[in-house]
C-alpha cells in the first residue's frame, strides 16, 4: 500500500488544488453512494481521476479492489494515465478499470464453464454474427429477404442489452421476428454460439450478469472484492449494465456514478436515461453532487442551452454557469434552402479564417443525419476548403453511393471494368464467383472489357442456363438504360436504374436501422445530379471530390453528426437543418413520441454546448427531403431558446422572425412561409426554378411524413395521364390493362406476359 499523502494545513490533499467546491466534494466524499451530476464542460474528468487517486492515497482500498467502468477504451486509457501522473511510481495499475465489455469479458473467462463456454472462447464481430444468423435462417427455410439476418441481429442485441435470455422473452417480443419465431431463433443462436465456443459482444454483458444472478458464491466474491465502484457516463448505461452494477454495489454500497441526464442521447443503442433518474431511489441515502460551473462556453451559449433543456420534464435539474465574459449571442440564421445554407456557412468560415485568423481545426458543422453532409462537401470542394468527416464516410465514399455510381459509370463508359465488377452481382442476382471468373477469363483472352465479355459469353454454353439468362438480362438492361440516357434526364435515369436493378427493393427489404439512412443517401445522390448538365459532368465532379484527400496535417473543418460530437468541443459550431421533420427527426417522433422528443431536445442541448465561443444555428424555408421540395417550418427548439441570449437573422425577404410566428398559439406558420416564398420566387437558383416548374413545393408539414413513407421509390411522382383501367403498351411486355397505381409504379395485367410491376415512364397510352 502506498504511503499516505501529506495533508495540507487546510486539510485538503494537494491533488484537489485548483478544484472548485463541488469538484472537491465529489473527490473527497468516497464513502456511501454518490451521484455526480456533471454538466457539459464542468471538468468531470478531473474530478473522476482525482477521486480514484484519493481512494488509493487514503488507503481505503488497493487499486485491485476498485472497479472503474468507462464506455470507451480511449476513456479508460486516459483515466489510467491521469491517475498514474497523480499517484506517481507507487501506482500499481488498476486491473478492473476498463469498458463494460472488457470487464465483462474478464469475468466470463474466469468462470466460463458456468455459462457453458471454455475460457478460450472467441468473441465474434458483427460480420461473423450476421453470417452465423444467415446460416440458421436458411436452415429453417425462412425468407431472408423478408426477415433478414441483420434485423434478427439487431433484435438479439436489444434483448441482450435489456438482460433478457431466450426464455425471458414474452409473446410480444417473440412476435417481432418471423411471426412469433423470435424466441426460437434466439435459442438456436445461443446454442450455436456455445457449440462454437463463442460469444458476441452482447454476451459479454449478458453472461456476466447471469453469472452474478445465478451463482451466489460468485456474486459474493465480487461484492467482497470491489470495495469501491465508479461509473462514468452513467446516463448511457443500458438495462443489463444497470442490473449488473446494482448487484455488485449491494454489499459495500460505495458506488459513485458520474453522468448527465441532459446528455442521454443513445436510446437507439439501448441506453436508458431512467437509470440515472432513479439513482436516489436505488440508493436512498445517496449524496448528490452537482457540477455546474462550466469551463468551456460563454454565458450566452450556456444560458441558451439551459433555457432549451428546461422544457424537458424527465430531468434531475441543474443550471450551468461560467465566469467567462458574455461573448456573442447564439445566432439564428434563416436561409432560403439547403444550398444557401452551405454557401452561407462556407462564407462565414472563410471570414473567420481571413479576418479573425481562426484555424479550421477549431470549427465544426453539426448535422442531424448523414445525408445532410453532401451539400457542405460539394460547396467546400468548389471553394477549395479542406474538410473531414468524423464518425462516418464522406458522402461519395458510402457503400450505397459507390454502388449507384458504379451503375452510372458502366452506363457512361461500358469499358469501366472496376465499376462493372462491383455491381455485376449487386444486388444479389445469382451470379457467383465461378461465373464472374469465366467472364474475367474471356475478357483477358480476347483483350476486351468485362461488359463486352459478359455479353459475348451469353452467346455460348460456357455458363449454366440460369446464370446465362440472368447475365443476359443484366446486359440488356444496361443497353436499354444507355439508350434511355439519350432522351431522359440523368437524375431521372438514375432513379429508374436504382428501381429496376433491384437496389431500391433490396434496401426496402432490409429492416436494419441503417437501411432507411441508405435510402436517404440515394435520394440525396439523385437530387445532387440535377445540378449538373450531363451525366459526364456529374461523374467528373464526383472524381474530383473523391480525390480531395489533403494532407493529414492540414487544418480542416470538421463535419459530423450531433451524436458523434458528444464529448468534443470547438471554438465555433455551425448547427445545420433545424427544421421540423429534420430536427427534431420526424422518424424519431413517430417511433417514440414524447420520450423521443425529449431525447431530440437533449441532442440539441449537446450540440449547442459543444461551442466554446460562438454557436450559429441555421434553418431553411425550403428543403428537399426524399426527392420532394417542402416548405419547412423552423424547429420548435428555436422557439424554445430564451430571447435574451439569441439573435435572429434572415436572408429571406418577409422571413424575419419566422420562428416566432410559427410557434405562436393560433398562428398560421405556413402563411408566413407562403409570403416569403412569393417574395423570393425568381431570386433563387435552379432548385427553386425546378420546384416551381413542377409544382412540387409542399405547403403542409404532413407532407414531410408522407415523403418519408414514399422515400423508397426515390422520386416517385407518377404520371397524371395513366389511370387504373387504362389500356397501355410496353415495349417488352406488350399490351395490358392497368390494375393498380402507386406513385410512378404500375401493376399491369399484360395479355401475353401476365401481371407485371413496371414504371409508368415505360408505357404508352393506347
Amino acid at each position: 500500500m502506498t504511503e499516505p499523502v501529506n495533508i495540507q494545513p487546510d486539510g485538503d490533499p494537494p491533488y484537489v488544488e485548483g478544484l472548485n467546491a463541488p469538484q472537491r466534494e465529489a473527490v473527497l466524499t468516497i464513502d456511501g453512494p454518490v451521484l455526480v451530476l456533471a454538466g457539459a464542460g464542468t471538468g468531470k474528468t478531473a474530478a473522476l481521476t482525482r477521486r480514484l487517486a484519493h481512494i488509493v492515497y487514503s488507503q481505503k482500498a488497493w487499486p485491485s479492489e476498485i472497479l472503474a467502468v468507462t464506455f470507451t477504451n480511449k476513456a479508460a486509457r486516459e483515466m489510467k494515465e491521469r491517475i498514474a501522473a497523480i499517484v506517481g511510481e507507487a501506482f500499481e495499475g488498476m486491473p478492473w478499470l476498463g469498458t463494460f465489455h472488457s470487464i465483462g469479458s474478464k469475468m466470463v473467462r474466469r468462470h466460463a464453464e458456468l455459462v457453458g463456454l471454455k475460457s478460450n472462447f472467441t468473441i465474434l464481430d458483427t460480420d461473423d454474427q450476421i453470417r452465423l444468423l444467415k446460416q440458421l435462417i436458411q436452415a429453417e427455410e425462412v425468407d431472408d429477404k423478408r426477415w433478414p439476418a441483420r434485423m434478427l441481429a439487431g433484435l438479439i442485441d436489444q434483448w441482450k442489452n435489456r438482460g433478457l435470455n431466450p426464455q425471458d422473452l414474452d409473446t410480444n417480443e417473440a412476435e417481432r421476428y418471423d411471426n412469433g419465431k423470435g424466441q426460437h431463433f434466439y435459442t438456436l443462436y445461443q446454442e450455436r454460439l456455445k457449440a462454437l465456443n463463442a460469444c458476441d459482444f452482447g454476451d459479454l454483458l449478458l453472461h456476466s450478469l447471469n453469472l452474478l444472478k445465478n451463482n451466489r458464491e460468485i456474486l459474493a466474491l465480487y461484492q467482497s472484492r470491489f470495495k469501491y465502484i465508479l461509473v462514468d457516463e452513467y446516463q448511457d448505461t443500458n438495462s443489463s449494465q444497470y442490473l449488473w452494477l446494482r448487484l455488485l454495489a449491494q454489499s459495500h454500497k460505495n458506488i459513485c456514478c458520474v453522468g448527465d441526464d441532459d446528455q442521454s442521447i443513445y436510446s437507439w443503442r439501448g441506453a436508458e436515461v431512467a437509470n440515472i433518474l432513479k439513482f436516489e431511489k436505488d440508493f436512498p441515502d445517496a449524496k448528490v453532487v452537482k457540477l455546474e460551473q462550466n469551463y468551456r462556453s460563454t454565458p450566452h451559449i450556456l444560458a441558451a442551452a439551459s433555457g432549451l433543456i428546461n422544457h424537458n420534464s424527465g430531468r434531475l435539474g441543474k443550471t450551468l454557469w461560467t465566469q467567462q465574459e458574455d461573448g456573442d449571442k447564439v445566432q439564428i440564421v434563416g436561409v432560403w434552402d439547403g444550398p444557401e445554407e452551405a454557401r452561407r456557412t462556407g462564407d462565414e468560415i472563410e471570414a473567420l479564417q481571413q479576418i479573425k485568423q481562426v484555424s479550421l481545426n477549431d470549427i465544426a458543422i453539426l448535422v442531424r443525419a448523414q445525408f445532410q453532409t453532401r451539400e457542405f462537401e460539394d460547396r467546400f470542394i468548389s471553394i477549395g476548403m479542406p474538410y473531414k468527416i468524423i464518425g462516418g464516410f464522406r458522402f461519395y465514399e458510402r457503400a450505397e453511393i459507390r454502388d449507384a455510381l458504379a451503375y452510372l459509370r458502366v452506363i457512361a463508359q461500358p469499358a469501366d471494368d472496376l465499376a462493372f465488377e462491383r455491381i455485376v452481382n449487386t444486388p444479389k442476382r445469382g451470379l457467383g464467383d465461378k461465373t464472374v471468373e469465366k467472364v474475367h477469363r474471356l475478357a483477358r483472352a480476347q483483350g476486351i472489357p468485362l461488359a463486352a465479355a459478359a455479353l459475348s459469353i451469353c452467346d455460348t454454353d460456357e455458363l449454366p442456363p440460369r446464370a446465362r439468362n440472368t447475365l443476359l438480362d443484366l446486359m440488356k438492361n444496361f443497353g436499354r438504360w444507355r439508350h434511355l440516357s439519350t432522351d431522359t434526364s440523368h437524375a431521372e435515369m438514375a432513379r429508374i436504374v436504382l428501381d429496376e436493378c433491384g437496389y431500391t427493393t433490396m434496401l426496402q427489404a432490409d429492416r436494419s436501422t441503417e437501411a432507411a439512412g441508405r435510402l436517404e443517401n440515394l435520394t440525396e445522390l439523385t437530387r445532387a445530379m440535377e445540378e449538373y448538365e450531363t451525366l459526364g459532368d456529374f461523374l467528373e465532379h464526383v472524381s474530383l471530390v473523391m480525390d480531395n484527400d489533403a494532407r493529414d496535417d492540414e487544418a480542416k473543418v470538421t463535419i459530423m453528426t450531433m451524436h458523434g460530437a458528444k464529448g468534443l468541443e470547438y471554438d465555433h459550431i455551425f448547427c445545420a437543418g433545424w427544421e421540423e421533420g429534420v430536427f427534431p427527426s420526424q422518424r424519431s417522433l413517430d417511433e417514440g413520441g414524447i420520450a423521443s422528443l425529449e431525447e431530440e431536445r437533449r441532442l440539441a442541448y449537446v450540440a449547442i454546448t459543444r461551442a466554446k465561443k460562438k454557436c450559429t444555428i441555421f434553418h431553411a424555408a425550403n428543403r428537399r427531403i426524399y426527392g420532394q421540395w417542402n416548405s419547412s417550418i423552423p424547429s420548435r427548439f428555436i422557439g424554445e431558446l430564451p430571447d435574451d441570449h439569441v439573435e435572429h437573422e434572415s436572408s429571406m425577404s418577409g422571413g424575419e422572425s419566422l420562428w416566432r410566428a410559427n410557434w405562436t398559439e393560433n398562428s398560421d406558420p405556413f402563411a408566413h412561409l407562403a409570403a416569403a416564398n412569393a417574395t423570393r420566387a425568381g431570386q433563387r437558383g435552379p432548385g427553386w426554378k425546378r420546384a416551381s416548374a413542377s409544382g412540387s413545393f409542399s405547403t403542409k408539414s404532413q407532407n414531410i411524413k408522407e415523403a418519408r413513407g414514399s422515400a423508397v421509390s426515390i422520386g416517385n411522382k407518377g404520371r397524371d395521364d395513366v389511370t387504373i383501367g387504362m389500356r397501355v403498351f410496353h415495349t417488352k411486355f406488350g399490351y395490358g390493362e392497368v390494375m393498380e397505381k402507386e406513385g410512378n409504379k404500375l401493376e399491369i395485367e399484360f395479355e401475353k406476359s401476365g401481371s407485371k410491376r413496371v414504371l409508368d415512364s415505360f408505357v404508352e397510352v393506347t
